[in-house]
């Protein structure tokens, strides 16, 4: 791959400060619900979850938004070997406090897990032993009054689909309609949202224009956020524009600035099953610290042209083929990962990272980064990274080509 050094002139346009959007409401959800009541059983937070699904009757057929699913390789790197701290495992869910589904698959619809999200809590699925597909007639989204804790646990079995039409996952802690609970809403500890054990396959939010867009299968903005053993497949957003990203996940803002944790996570994993946007194929943030342990980052794609800020006469965007992160003081830690075959048509293959004022810094510790061209610019020395920060990022028992 031939590697290209951005010019001095281009590398101080690229870093002027891009500022976030105020604290607003999100745009309506356009889809419309269908009228089957959904299946969530309120367990109580005391009550076990079943020992064993419940057997399927044998009357009972997928509804038109659930299907059964091929089963899918464990998410992840099993190769990496990056120490996992307590508050990046994944949550117990032995003791939901409410189950989507009643055993069947046909019980498990969108309609039940946007109830389920809606009231938060612990939440499982009983879907019947063999995987399936909930394909999303509306986006489901938390409320930021139903308490601290949200956990969504699909148990390795369930995929939660946008059908190629909507973002399927949206917490925004400044979102009027969803419950404005403190007067710092991009500085709170709450909702604490986890996914683990999940894929989310066909997300698109492309259109939405609430906190600047982005965010194909989950939007994030304030409280806290994690991912755990978790797979994101074909997720897209708006295929143009300078700054906003995310084909899998976008997120604005975290409490105190601590990071967004990615554990055992899969991010594309083969040809056709990556994310496409105009920045950040997988993963985009403004002011927010990434921890990525474990993972795979592969076959994701930046479309966008013209940078950011935008080269006149183009639309901007392009940059950060797996990673899109922006903002002033953050961190990007990529440890025990894979992040390989991703491709920006500007600058960064693999990650973008722009820190504007020069104070966020960045390490790779016992990863590989492989084959991740940039089409417009990267940083001398290290392949498929755009970086401007604090000092060059810090590479340790690493592959970088």
């Amino acid at each position: 791959m031939r590697t290209r050094t951005i010019p001095g002139l281009i590398a101080t346009v690229l870093a002027t400060a891009i500022g976030l959007t105020a604290c607003g409401s999100a745009a309506d959800d356009r889809s419309t619900a269908p009228q089957s009541a959904p299946a969530v059983a309120d367990t109580g937070a005391a009550t076990p979850s079943p020992s064993a699904p419940a057997t399927p009757s044998p009357t009972a057929r997928p509804s038109a938004s659930t299907r059964p699913a091929p089963a899918l390789p464990r998410p992840g790197n099993p190769k990496g070997r990056a120490a996992v701290p307590a508050e990046a495992r994944a949550v117990d869910t032995t003791r939901p406090t409410r189950v989507i589904g009643t055993g069947t698959p046909a019980s498990c619809t969108s309609e039940a897990v946007v109830a389920a999200v809606a009231k938060g809590g612990i939440i499982t699925f009983s879907c019947g032993p063999a995987p399936v597909t909930i394909t999303m007639r509306a986006t489901a989204k938390i409320r930021n009054s139903t308490g601290p804790r949200i956990v969504l646990d699909g148990g390795g079995k369930v995929t939660l689909s946008g059908g190629g039409k909507r973002r399927i996952l949206y917490m925004n802690t400044c979102d009027r309609a969803q419950g404005w609970t403190t007067s710092h809403c991009q500085d709170q500890d709450h909702p604490q949202l986890t996914v683990q054990n999940l894929t989310f396959a066909d997300g698109n939010s492309t259109g939405e224009k609430a906190e600047g867009g982005g965010g194909g299968a989950i939007f994030v903005r304030g409280g806290r956020f994690k991912v755990v053993n978790s797979r994101f497949v074909r997720n897209r957003c708006d295929r143009t524009g300078p700054d906003l990203g995310g084909a899998a996940i976008r997120v604005l803002s975290q409490h105190k600035g601590l990071p967004v944790y990615v554990v055992n996570s899969t991010f594309g994993g083969a040809a056709g099953q990556g994310g496409s946007c105009a920045n950040g194929g997988a993963l985009s943030s403004i002011g927010v610290s990434w921890v990525v342990l474990n993972s795979v980052l592969s076959h994701n794609r930046a479309v966008g042209r013209g940078a950011n800020p935008a080269r006149s006469g183009t639309p901007g965007g392009g940059s950060g083929g797996a990673i899109y992160a922006d903002g002033n003081r953050f961190t990007v830690t990529i440890a025990g990962s894979v992040v390989q075959d991703n491709r920006a048509n500007e600058g960064g293959g693999a990650v973008f990272f722009v820190s504007n004022d020069r104070t966020g810094t960045m390490r790779i510790e016992g990863s590989t980064l492989r084959r991740n061209p940039s089409d417009g610019f990267e940083t001398r020395g290290f392949p498929g990274i755009f970086f401007l920060g604090a000092r060059n990022p810090t590479v340790t028992g690493s592959t970088l080509r």
